[in-house]
């Protein structure tokens, strides 16, 4: 329960941090990440918090929720989060149009990611029937990786995405090395 009450604190910032946004005129969205920049490496952190409108918050808070919850189902959300944020963030940084980049999807596209893979590399049968889940009701997500247009961070869902899996398949094997150790 601890993780959902972290999860919905993060959402209430997210909201909050967006009414602040607004109130300024969209005068925190200059925080993103921008690739190649030394001095915006803040931006792998400042990104996913910030989001270019009401409607880009709205869009990003049910799936941060849902997936989240599935996340903490399984393992740690909060390990799992900064895994994402922080690679996938570096992801973007490294190979990123020189855009400024901003919205928690990179957050959600590697909840998915770490979801879709987990029951591949646990082979557990909860793990798998989450995969399964997560592949059902969550499916579409895959086009948000073949969104290309000028204005949608694809960088973000690909490395998002990337880092999730990275993320599952880390914490698995970390699993099984300690596990056969003992």
């Amino acid at each position: 329960m601890n993780h959902f009450k972290w999860l919905l604190g993060f959402v209430a910032l997210l909201w909050a941090i967006e009414i602040i946004n607004q109130v300024t005129g969209g005068s925190l969205r200059t925080y993103g990440l921008i690739p190649r920049h030394i001095d915006r490496l803040y931006g792998i952190f400042t990104a996913p918090i910030l989001h270019g409108g009401l409607a880009h918050l709205l869009g990003n808070t049910i799936p941060l929720l849902v997936l989240g919850f599935l996340v903490s189902q399984t393992r740690s959300l909060l390990f799992v989060s900064l895994f994402v944020v922080i690679a996938g963030g570096l992801m973007v940084w490294f190979f990123g149009r020189a855009n400024i980049h901003i919205g928690a999807s990179g957050l959600i596209m590697g909840y998915w990611g770490f979801l879709l893979s987990y029951g591949w590399f646990t082979r557990s049968i909860r793990g798998i029937l989450i995969s399964i889940f997560t592949l059902l009701f969550y499916g579409g997500l895959i086009f948000t990786l073949l969104d290309f247009r000028e204005h949608i961070s694809f960088e973000g869902h690909i490395a998002g995405f990337i880092s999730g899996v990275l993320c599952a398949w880390t914490l698995t094997k970390f699993m099984k090395q300690k596990t056969s150790t003992y």
